[in-house]
């Protein structure tokens, strides 16, 4: 079985309509006083909104498409038979939505044979979203409005770039200060705008680098396609295009090698 344009087409409406559900799932509780926060074996929190919002997810998967796979943060690994395989985060920057900051996703990306073919990134506290498939351009939809192209900016120089990150001390959880510095002092301001928002204002434009030094799978596979729509790259700190290398830069493809070498010092 190979690739089609419209079931890519069928498969990205109901990546779109998912997310928005699982993201409503997840106002639900947002900025509820008294939340309970569990921790993981990694010492990050999950809180019930991670949960319920992927099992949402995972159901609506087995429904519609019950010969394909998926990974979530929260529930694991579900083999499939047809080649795909969704991949779930059902609210990336857990510490935004514990925190009532509204800067939070949800996040569904479709790989075909390892290949990343489509993303969403659903933002249910801000009510916007932007989307792609391969070949199918990326998209932009603030609230009732139609969707608009989403186009990263044609910035050229980092000194006049905007670069934004999760959080400065996960690089030195990797022992990459110096990279951070390096980039800190190229870029014209940085901001912790991060997790998947950070990818989102590159993507349409308002951002020009966002760096993770440690990135899971389920952070990144809806960023690949998204921002190769938009115009830009993604990719580890290698330059490969990946989803899988546990870390993240993406750009608006201009400053890309310029960032890399900052990168690599």
């Amino acid at each position: 079985m190979g690739l089609a344009n419209d079931d890519l087409d069928r498969r990205l409406q109901f990546a779109r309509e998912t997310a928005r559900a699982a993201g409503r799932i997840t106002l639900n509780l947002f900025g509820s006083r008294g939340l309970a926060v569990d921790r993981k074996a990694d010492d990050s929190p999950v809180t019930v909104a991670d949960r319920e919002a992927e099992e949402y997810v995972c159901r609506k998967i087995a429904e519609v498409y019950p010969e394909d796979g998926w990974i979530g943060e929260e529930h694991g690994t579900r083999e499939g038979s047809s080649g795909y395989r969704w991949i779930i985060d059902p609210i990336d920057g857990t510490k935004s939505f514990i925190c009532g900051v509204p800067l939070y996703a949800t996040l569904i990306g479709l790989e075909y044979e390892s290949r990343p073919v489509l993303g969403v990134i659903e933002l249910p506290a801000l009510g916007e979203s932007v989307f792609a498939r391969v070949g199918g351009g990326a998209w932009h939809v603030a609230g009732e409005q139609p969707p608009q192209p989403a186009r990263v900016s044609a910035t050229s120089q980092l000194n006049e770039a905007v670069f934004v990150t999760s959080e400065a001390k996960s690089f030195g959880e990797r022992g990459a200060e110096d990279a951070y510095r390096r980039l800190e002092r190229a870029c014209w301001i940085t901001r912790t705008w991060g997790d998947a928002y950070g990818y989102y204002l590159v993507a349409t434009g308002r951002a020009t680098v966002m760096v993770d030094p440690i990135m899971s799978v389920w952070d990144a596979a809806a960023i690949l396609p998204i921002l190769e729509e938009a115009g830009g790259r993604f990719t580890d700190w290698n330059g490969n295009a990946t989803v899988h290398g546990g870390e993240g830069v993406g750009t608006n493809g201009h400053v890309h090698e310029d960032v890399l070498k900052l990168l690599r010092g």
